[in-house]
């Protein structure tokens, strides 16, 4: 990641960044991207335990009501479908690999890797699957290795040995990682920000007009923010760890997520009125 970029501590508060917003809107209606884990809810030691609040989900509502919204996640898209659990957004699950559209169409993209995955599945599951804290989780287009429970070093060295010797003996995959997870997918030029890009295209949407707001929290979110760098605002969500960024606003917590729709929506309406 370019060192020109700021870290995250550096950046501006979203909620205080009124005048920002002001500037970007200007009689634009945005378009939001949302991020699932680290961004709708913490991050939890468990990903089946990560719901999302009623309350959340209830301004995530009113917000697609008056603005298109859409969730990019590394989660499966049914995965992440049920979890958020609103009609008529867009969502693109296992980081754009596969789409839901608001008509109901499906785009996937990846499906001649499945059998690679399917073997580095089962090889992970061999190596690392045990009572030490580390998880293998098999999502549709992707292996991820999970070690956010994992208490002691050594098992962590061992992992990502496992993690790079599985990398090399299959090189039709690749290895990206994030917080206490590394993940095997498809080694396609293909990632978060493009899939925002694809949604803004099949939505029909241009920045001139709809400027994108994307709110993540982690690695494979910087993608996503350096595509909308230069036509709408990054915002990440700051966590246990500061790092450089291609992201120009930041939130504290998940737990502001909602107060920054609000403020998207009331800028909103104020400006297009």
């Amino acid at each position: 990641m370019s060192s020109n970029r700021p870290m995250i501590s550096e950046l501006a508060h979203a909620l205080h960044a009124d005048d920002r917003w002001r500037t970007m809107l200007d009689g634009r209606a945005p378009v939001i991207f949302l991020d699932y884990d680290g961004v709708l809810t913490p991050i939890v030691d468990d990903p089946a335990a990560a719901t999302l609040d009623d309350q959340v989900r209830a301004v995530v509502e009113d917000a697609a009501a008056q603005l298109t919204v859409a969730v990019i996640s590394g989660r499966d898209l049914d995965d992440v479908r049920s979890l958020v659990d609103i009609a008529g957004i867009a969502y693109a699950g296992s980081h754009g690999f596969d789409m839901l559209l608001p008509d109901g169409s499906r785009e996937r993209k990846g499906e001649e890797y499945l059998d690679d995955l399917d073997e580095v599945e089962r090889q992970a599951r061999d190596r690392l699957d045990g009572p030490d804290g580390v998880t293998v989780e098999r999502k549709r287009y992707a292996i991820a290795v999970h070690t956010r429970r994992v208490r002691d070093e050594p098992t962590r060295r061992r992992t990502a040995r496992v993690v790079r010797e599985l990398a090399e003996a299959h090189r039709r995959l690749r290895v990206t990682g994030g917080k206490d997870i590394e993940e095997f997918r498809p080694d396609i030029d293909w990632d978060k920000g493009r899939a925002l890009r694809h949604l803004m295209d099949v939505l029909g949407l241009d920045t001139d007009r709809h400027p994108p707001v994307y709110v993540g929290d982690d690695l494979t979110d910087e993608d996503a923010f350096a595509v909308v760098a230069d036509v709408g605002v990054g915002v990440v969500v700051e966590g246990e760890d500061d790092r450089r960024t291609a992201a120009t606003l930041r939130l504290d917590d998940p737990a502001e997520t909602g107060d920054l729709l609000r403020l998207l929506v009331d800028h909103a309406t104020k400006d297009t009125s």
